[in-house]
């Protein structure tokens, strides 16, 4: 079986995922962002995966009631043990298939055994220029990751 380092899921809004404001509540996006980022994980592992991180979500526009939602993931970098997920999700009228980007993030997750310790990922290699972009944006991401962790330290203790 082959691995695969991309998905997308599809699903229409619908009027159970509203906040106060009428549009798609931003916990229900994170939700969806989690599962798409999960399910690309581990068909790239073969393996279960932990998130680890979850950062730089930007919320570009609202989903709106009835859109047509993608959620789209993509492996971006891999380390040893960990993999860096890209999402998007993009939203529009499923009649017109005007989609808008609506959401960004990466997610970090960490590929476990049985027994929850990390174990090796497959090694994932750019193969176009836009991949070489995307993997160097993970690291600059990984680098600007350590100084925000060494500010967070001082309010953790």
């Amino acid at each position: 079986m082959s691995k695969q380092r991309s998905i997308t899921l599809r699903f229409l809004a619908e009027p159970r995922d509203i906040n106060f404001a009428g549009k798609v509540h931003g916990g229900t996006v994170m939700k969806w962002i989690d599962q798409a980022g999960y399910a690309c994980a581990v068909g790239w592992c073969k393996s279960y995966c932990v998130t680890i991180y979850v950062g730089g979500i930007r919320f570009y526009t609202p989903v709106h009631i009835g859109d047509l939602v993608e959620v789209q993931a993509k492996i971006i970098y891999t380390g040893n043990t960990s993999l860096h997920v890209a999402v998007d999700v993009m939203a529009g009228d499923p009649k017109q298939r005007d989609f808008r980007k609506t959401t960004h993030c990466i997610i970090v997750f960490v590929s476990v055994d049985d027994d929850g310790k990390p174990i090796p990922v497959p090694v994932w290699k750019p193969k176009s220029e836009e991949d070489v972009a995307l993997k160097n944006y993970a690291k600059k991401l990984m680098d600007l990751r350590k100084g925000i962790e060494q500010e967070m330290q001082k309010f953790l203790d």
